[in-house]
């Protein structure tokens, strides 16, 4: 179904509660229309705009996310190239926005990583990265629906920043991380909050990972893009309400060290997607609890990244 225009404006005029001016550098799209077969990888002109066909660039680039990073700084710089070709802009109204990336061989999340979240829940700052994992299976575009299982009654909200690898690599020092990152994207950790935490003998999997359950996008900026990911506005809004706003300067382990956290355990892969923590004011530790609903809206946005609006069904 696509996004539409009134749909779309709303989105617009909530982003533009925040006075920052996005980057309009590179920002990697995976997209569909009316008018072409299957999935194809695009350029979002600036934060909020329409949408570059690289096929139409060069029609030897790959149709998939993970196919183009695989291929490293040679399809890079044909995208380069196109961002700077002034190209003809398909109109945002007429693309569905996919995933910027879908299928990864893992998706790594961390727990308790923003200072003032481990404050909120009255715990101890970790002394070591808590890393659990969602099913690649959850993944849903940015504009998608959120789908609440019948099998959970707490389903909640947390916005994070999502890293994104770009080259390969195990046993990555933390000097060398950056060089394996592609960019960063906004992500919406959706998580039921009784399989979490009491259900599944308390680990974390099951929780995490039904269908819908992480939304991501609306593109992939990056990392050349963005001038500091650990200095960044981060903000979630429940039907238009502010419930969490903090700064990725809180977090407790960076991107380099959660890439030389994690690269000890599994080797990374092009397109493998790392969830960095959320700040407080998740529904759980409200007093009382507050879960979503069917109708909710919520909208997880992070400066320099852009906006992701998914309803609740």
């Amino acid at each position: 179904m696509l996004f539409s225009g009134r749909r779309w404006l709303t989105a617009l005029l909530q982003a533009q509660r925040w006075p920052f001016q996005p980057s309009r550098d590179m920002r990697l799209v995976q997209f569909q229309a009316p008018h072409l077969t299957g999935p194809h990888l695009g350029l979002e002109s600036g934060n909020g705009g329409g949408v570059i066909n690289l096929s139409a660039f060069d029609p030897t680039l790959p149709k998939t996310m993970i196919e183009f990073l695989g291929q490293g700084e040679a399809a890079l710089s044909v995208a380069k190239r196109a961002l700077a070709a002034q190209l003809p802009v398909l109109p945002r109204s007429d693309v569905t926005f996919l995933a910027p990336v879908t299928r990864p061989d893992k998706v790594v999340c961390v727990g308790m990583n923003y200072v003032d979240h481990c404050k909120e829940q009255n715990v101890p700052v970790p002394k070591e990265p808590i890393i659990f994992s969602k099913f690649s299976s959850s993944i849903v575009g940015p504009y998608d629906e959120v789908v609440l299982p019948p099998e959970s009654q707490e389903v909640d909200w947390e916005v994070e920043m999502a890293v994104v690898i770009g080259k390969k690599g195990k046993h990555i020092k933390a000097t060398d991380a950056m060089a394996h990152v592609a960019g960063f994207t906004v992500a919406h950790d959706v998580s039921a909050r009784d399989w979490q935490m009491r259900r599944n003998g308390k680990q974390w999997l099951l929780g995490k990972t039904f269908d819908t359950f992480c939304p991501l996008g609306p593109a992939l900026v990056t990392k050349d893009s963005v001038a500091d990911p650990h200095n960044l506005k981060i903000c979630c809004r429940v039907n238009g309400e502010v419930v969490q706003s903090s700064n990725t300067n809180q977090m407790v382990f960076k991107t380099e060290e959660l890439i030389a956290w994690v690269s000890q355990f599994v080797t990374l892969f092009p397109g493998d997607v790392i969830l960095t923590g959320t700040p407080p004011g998740v529904g759980v530790f409200r007093k009382p609890p507050v879960f979503l609903k069917k109708g909710d809206e919520v909208q997880c946005e992070i400066e320099e990244l852009g906006v992701i609006v998914n309803k609740v069904v």
